[in-house]
């Protein structure tokens, strides 16, 4: 009886990884829609920001 009883946790175990394993994967979505439109934002944000003029040049050292 012993030995069924320490079977059954690597058996309760691979139960518990499986369920969890399809509940983590259930959530995940096909395709780069949404990342690939975050990087063209970021990508506008980028060329928005070096498309303001110049900052004046800094003024010399004094030496």
């Amino acid at each position: 009886m012993g030995a069924l009883l320490w079977l059954l946790i690597p058996v309760g175990a691979g139960v518990i990884a499986a369920v969890w394993s399809s509940w983590a994967l259930r959530h995940r979505k096909t395709g780069d829609v949404e990342e690939l439109a975050g990087y063209a934002r970021f990508r506008d944000a980028m060329e928005k920001q070096h498309s303001v003029s110049d900052p004046a040049p800094a003024a010399p050292d004094r030496a």
